[in-house]
């Protein structure tokens, strides 16, 4: 696959704006602040095509990327930290509840920061991905911010606290240093048929 042919296809604010041209789906979910657009970047070794915001959350929609006419990533909204009203929290919740009951991931990438303890709202993601019985990923990301250390250890506390079971990789990543890209595109292409 080439990550090089790569078009923003739309910002779908409802599910009547999901592309109707089914593709396996590669979808993106994570806090505001852990580096969603900069792990997407990393894949598709491109500096700013997904936008990297100064402002956590600035993904309010579902953004949708055609990736070489064979599978879209997916951008969800971030969540969590954005500083938006509750309203918008809301619509963002509703928007993200009727994705998945689209039942249309083929995998799920689940990105957490390798420093932390995964959130409550962590949690709650896992869980979603958990119940859509989907197959998915969880990319500790910002590992080039830990200590050798604390690596092992931090791992298995991301493990613990999301209750993941023992088929769902979590890779340690850094979109800075392209560290774990690599585990994550072969798992990307297996999901689109490649």
């Amino acid at each position: 696959m080439n990550f090089n042919n790569v078009e923003f296809l739309i910002s779908a604010a409802s599910p009547k704006d999901f592309p109707q041209n089914r593709m396996p789906e590669i979808a993106f979910a994570g806090k505001s602040n852990v580096g969603k657009s900069s792990v997407i970047n990393r894949i598709l070794q491109r500096k700013n095509f997904a936008r990297v915001g100064e402002k956590p959350g600035k993904t309010v929609h579902v953004n949708y990327f055609k990736i070489d006419q064979k599978c879209y990533f997916v951008d969800l909204p971030g969540y969590g930290y954005a500083k938006v009203s509750q309203q918008e929290k809301d619509r963002w919740g509703r928007l993200m509840e009727d994705y998945f009951a689209a039942d249309r991931i083929d995998l799920g990438v689940m990105i957490v920061d390798a420093r932390h303890a995964p959130t409550n709202n962590d949690i709650t993601m896992a869980n979603w991905f958990l119940q859509s019985q989907c197959p998915f990923v969880v990319v500790a990301n910002k590992l080039d911010k830990l200590k050798k250390s604390e690596l092992i250890p931090n791992m298995q506390r991301i493990r613990d606290d999301l209750e993941l079971p023992e088929e769902c990789p979590v890779i340690p990543f850094s979109a800075e240093k392209g560290t774990g890209r690599e585990e994550l595109v072969r798992l990307i292409l297996a999901a689109a048929g490649e």
